[in-house]
């Protein structure tokens, strides 16, 4: 027979196995609910001003747009625009992993959108170390979008120290997936802290609010125009972006 303190100890473990369950269970519930009013919500318009004269037309997202009904990005229409790209947050720093990453990464291909991933650059830790967090998580393959560093702010980090893990990143992601990355940040913080020594990598700029075009003087390829713009499947707001060129251009950008 079971001593006192031995059923006492099954029954505290079964209590604690079944309340793990029932939480399992309600978060993916919720997960499902979400799914759910994703596949249902539709908007009549963007809700933001497209700059219209450009043809290829994209969004990027991360955990923050939830469960994200892909089928119905891809299929969504407004007049003659349609998305058709999509940047997509994997990692961030030395260890995190964006927790819609994977998901979002298989179901965008999955409806048909061009896809790339995008790392957010902590400047107070190892480049490498973030690169190789990146490379990790983010596997690339023929007709993905290049790999892109989204450099946004110091964090109290010299100039010169930023530089130098901006470059062991980018040279290692290089390196690594035969293709040059490209730099994703404001036309002041590029400005300022990384300038003509990173002019020779593509750049995705954001500038919101400008009727044609960022006010920058570099080239650029991708212009995240507006931060504010409703697409079907998606329930929070999502920020919008260009290429800059036409849909040859836009292919001969894609990985080989």
């Amino acid at each position: 027979m079971p001593s006192r303190k031995k059923k006492r100890l099954i029954r505290f473990t079964l209590l604690i196995v079944l309340s793990a369950l029932l939480t399992l269970a309600a978060y993916i519930g919720y997960q499902w609910w979400l799914y759910g009013r994703a596949r249902f919500v539709r908007y009549p318009e963007f809700g933001i001003s497209i700059p219209a004269e450009y043809s290829i037309h994209g969004i990027d997202v991360s955990k923050y747009q939830q469960l994200i009904a892909w089928d119905q990005v891809k299929a969504m229409q407004v007049k003659e625009i349609k998305l058709g790209f999509a940047f997509i947050k994997a990692t961030e720093g030395i260890g995190n992993v964006d927790p819609q990453f994977k998901r979002n990464w298989k179901r965008s291909k999955d409806a048909g959108m061009i896809r790339g991933a995008y790392h957010f650059f902590l400047p107070t830790k190892d480049g490498r170390m973030q690169a190789q967090n990146f490379i990790k998580a983010v596997n690339l393959n023929t007709g993905d979008l290049p790999p892109v560093l989204d450099i946004e702010q110091t964090y109290g980090v010299t100039k010169e120290i930023l530089r130098s893990e901006v470059r062991e990143w980018l040279t290692i992601v290089e390196t690594n997936y035969n293709v040059r990355p490209i730099i994703y940040t404001n036309i002041d913080f590029y400005k300022q802290n990384l300038g003509e020594e990173f002019d020779n990598y593509p750049l995705w700029v954001a500038h919101y609010y400008q009727p044609r075009q960022p006010r920058i003087k570099r080239d650029w390829v991708f212009w995240q125009h507006n931060d504010n713009g409703r697409v079907n499947g998606v329930l929070s707001a999502v920020d919008f972006d260009v290429f800059s060129g036409d849909s040859a251009e836009f292919s001969q950008l894609l990985i080989k």
